[in-house]
Formats: structure tokens, C-alpha cells, sequence
């Protein structure tokens, strides 16, 4: 996985620098601190994914660009096998599973998301991105803080919410849990 990172890592710098855009400039777009940001495009860090799809949205590229390397080309469907999709390991209680990285012109972008049980009751630090999410619970249960806000979400139940509010999913009762999110 240290390979990945630090493959989109290496994506990220090389679109940056020829766009010029400067890496305080990519900073000040983004709302994080140059320390931060190097440590992301050194690939040191794994960027959380809703860095990874600003990062896109100011390179003007699709996701898929810096995930895979490759430019998307299906614009009439993009099928995605089960499990077959490109795992994103972004923060260390998240596991991420990109599920439409062929498809040209995304307007939302779906993940099939994994919540590890071992965060405990420890706060997950709140991520915050551009745009609106829904999620979908697949398996086990989910505590979701948003805002000042405090939402359980069982299997079956669903949340749609302004993402940039900051957020955070934990697996509660000590299981695994699993749920459907589209970033649009």
C-alpha cells in the first residue's frame, strides 16, 4: 500500500508543477497548512480522500487520473465487480473502495467504505470536503458525528448531508462496519 501512496503522490506533484501552480498556492485552495500538504505529495502521508478529490477538482482532472494513473474513458456505463475496486487505504480506521474510476465525467463519486472496529471509542479526526455525501449502511453499525451532531445509523439506514461540515464514522459495538458512500 506505501507503493500507492506513494504512486498518486508522485501524480499529484508532477499535474501541480505542470499547471504552475506553486505548492502555497495548491495550500491556500485547499484550506491546509504546507507542512500538511508536503507531507502528502511527499507521499509520508496518506491524504485523507476528501483532500484526494479536491486535489482533482483544482488539477482539473478526474479522480481516476491520480488513483490509477490512467484518464477514465466509459461514458455510457462502468461496471465494477465486487471487490474488484481500486482500494484506497486513506485514514488508518477507513478503508476505501473506489467503485467508479472508468467512468468518464463523474458527477458523484461512489466508495464502498469500511469502518474499523479497532478506533474504539478514540475520536476520528473530522474530515471536511466541498459538496454533499450520502451514505448507505451496509453491514454493522455506525456512529456519525457531524457538526455537533451525534447519528447512529444501523444496517438499512441512510444519511444525506452537507459534507462540508466536518464528519467523522465510527464502527460502534466493537464490529466491523461497512457502508455505501457517494461524494457529489
Amino acid at each position: 500500500m506505501r507503493e500507492k501512496i506513494k504512486q498518486i503522490a508522485r501524480r499529484v506533484g508532477e499535474l501541480r508543477c505542470l499547471l504552475d501552480i506553486s505548492p502555497g498556492d495548491m495550500c491556500s485552495r485547499l484550506g491546509i497548512d504546507e507542512q500538511t500538504y508536503q507531507s502528502y505529495e511527499a507521499g509520508e502521508k496518506d491524504m485523507p480522500a476528501s483532500i484526494l478529490l479536491a486535489i482533482a477538482d483544482e488539477l482539473g482532472v478526474d479522480s481516476s487520473v491520480l488513483l490509477t494513473g490512467k484518464e477514465a474513458k466509459m461514458h455510457l456505463f462502468s461496471v465494477t465487480r465486487k471487490g474488484k475496486g481500486v482500494q484506497i487505504d486513506r485514514r488508518k480506521q477507513y478503508d476505501y473502495e473506489a467503485l467508479a474510476t472508468e467512468f468518464l465525467h463523474k458527477k458523484a463519486d461512489p466508495f464502498i467504505v469500511t469502518v474499523r472496529p479497532d478506533a474504539g471509542e478514540e475520536q476520528i479526526n473530522p474530515a471536511a470536503h466541498a459538496g454533499q455525501e450520502f451514505n448507505y449502511v451496509l453491514k454493522g453499525n455506525v456512529r456519525l458525528m457531524i457538526h455537533d451532531n451525534e447519528i447512529h445509523l444501523s444496517e438499512g439506514d441512510s444519511i444525506y448531508f452537507d459534507s462540508s461540515c466536518p464528519h467523522s464514522m465510527q464502527a460502534m459495538n466493537g464490529r466491523e462496519a461497512v457502508f455505501l458512500a457517494i461524494v457529489m
